[in-house]
């Protein structure tokens, strides 16, 4: 019988080999009580007993760096969006390239093809178009930027779903566990909880405590109450200004600014973390461009001889100017080329509006130096993140195989104990056997052939 139930934790082991979450059993045996009768002790067999290998330790240490990879991962493709906003790549970071970059240039450049003929209707349109074309790749550039807080706003709510379904899968678990095996390894049941805790890790950073019950408490990693023993806790969403924050714990309270790890925790970095600042500096040039050009304007004459006035629209604050900054007139005669006294024929105004090109319009810098600097870092976040995911995934390959070498079934093992508990269920059936013929000749008196 002993060598039977080996057998089948051979076979059992053989036949999950792919089964995600599985954890390899061993044979464990043990020595029965002896019985001694008229002073002869005699065996009475043994008993074997089905151990699964696994390390607490080394299961949440997979965990831990499962949520730390999941984390850099969002980051990594929330950033990777923001690249393809301004035409950014890893081959080509050159400002003149992107539409912003070529769209300033280009702006600034009319206004010195304007020097040159000051009274030319096509020159004067040709100002207004590269403005109108400046203020398209703005508006646009900060409405992809909304767009894709937007999708990270989707995605907390689809990751929050997923994280739900998990949590009362894991209480579930926590509850049959605690009616079948409170005291000792829970064989499936507990492999079966430790791989759906290990896709929750995917979706947000825990804290994992055992419990009396053979149970496990979880918590983000901000402390709210995720699953209590068979009790789950739902995570819930909800807007605010425009933003989904996240309920969690069992009195809802809002742990959005706290939580790290797994999935969730990357697109809040990347929602709340650098959008933000991103969406902020885009701001900050279209507000310095405009105030700029709109000032310098209004120091000269127009081609009708009035004093000049804005060339672009703008709200009271930087907040918001890339979106909604637009060119102010479709008159080209609103350019004013010339300075006062000037005549028509003057080209002082429109010298000193090329030389904004060149002006500190943000701060101390010029708007390419300025967008330069903004670009610059957008693509040093994304390469950071892309390389943090790299040494991210790499070591939890490392953890994942130190924990499958000794949770991991191996079939040439396997098969090597199939062999050896075969030769010792054959043994045990030829012991049996030599009893029964014995035991046989002993009925029979000797006469064989008498019973068989």
């Amino acid at each position: 019988m002993a060598d039977q139930a080996a057998l089948n934790v051979t076979a059992g082991n053989v036949a999950n080999q792919n089964t995600p979450g599985y954890t390899r059993q061993v044979v464990s045996w043990q020595q029965t009580d002896a019985v001694t009768l008229s002073g002869q002790v005699y065996s009475t067999g043994i008993t074997s007993t089905a151990l699964s290998q696994r390390s607490r330790i080394l299961e949440q240490r997979v965990q831990q760096q499962t949520q730390t990879h999941a984390q850099s991962g969002a980051l990594e493709s929330a950033l990777q969006q923001v690249e393809n906003i301004f035409g950014l790549t890893s081959s080509a970071t050159s400002v003149s390239l992107t539409a912003l970059g070529s769209a300033t240039d280009a702006f600034f450049n009319s206004f010195s093809a304007l020097e040159a003929n000051p009274s030319d209707a096509a020159t004067r349109q040709g100002v207004l178009a590269a403005a109108n074309n400046l203020v398209s790749v703005f508006n646009s550039s900060a409405s992809q930027l909304a767009q894709v807080a937007s999708g990270l706003n989707r995605q907390i709510v689809s990751v929050t779903g997923q994280i739900n379904t998990l949590t009362a899968t894991i209480a579930s678990l926590n509850r049959q566990i605690a009616h079948t095996d409170p005291q000792t390894d829970a064989g499936v049941l507990e492999d079966q909880r430790q791989y759906a805790i290990t896709q929750l890790s995917q979706y947000v950073g825990l804290d994992q405590m055992t419990t009396e019950a053979n149970g496990i408490t979880l918590t983000t990693s901000n402390g709210a109450l995720l699953v209590s023993g068979s009790q789950s806790y739902a995570m819930n969403t909800t807007l605010a200004a425009g933003t989904i924050h996240v309920l969690a714990g069992g009195g809802g309270q809002d742990v959005t600014s706290g939580l790290t790890g797994g999935q969730l925790g990357g697109i809040l970095e990347a929602r709340d973390q650098k959008l933000p600042g991103y969406a902020s500096a885009l701001d900050s040039l279209a507000y310095g461009i405009g105030t700029a050009v709109n000032a310098q304007n209004a120091l000269g004459v127009d081609g009708s001889g009035n004093p000049g006035t804005a060339i672009f629209t703008l709200p009271p604050t930087a907040a918001g100017a890339a979106a909604s900054i637009q060119v102010a007139t479709s008159d080209p005669q609103a350019v004013a080329v010339a300075a006062p006294g000037e005549g028509s024929a003057g080209n002082s105004n429109a010298i000193a509006l090329a030389e904004l090109a060149t002006a500190n319009l943000v701060g101390t810098q010029t708007a390419t130096g300025f967008l330069a600097s903004f670009l610059g870092q957008i693509g040093n976040d994304t390469a950071g993140a892309a390389t943090n995911n790299t040494v991210q995934q790499a070591t939890l390959t490392q953890l994942t195989s130190q924990r499958n070498a000794l949770s991991g079934v191996s079939l040439d093992e396997e098969a090597s104990n199939l062999t050896q508990y075969q030769r010792s269920y054959e043994a045990a059936a030829k012991v049996f056997s030599i009893v029964n013929t014995i035991m046989a000749s002993a009925l029979n008196l000797g006469v064989e052939t008498t019973v068989a």
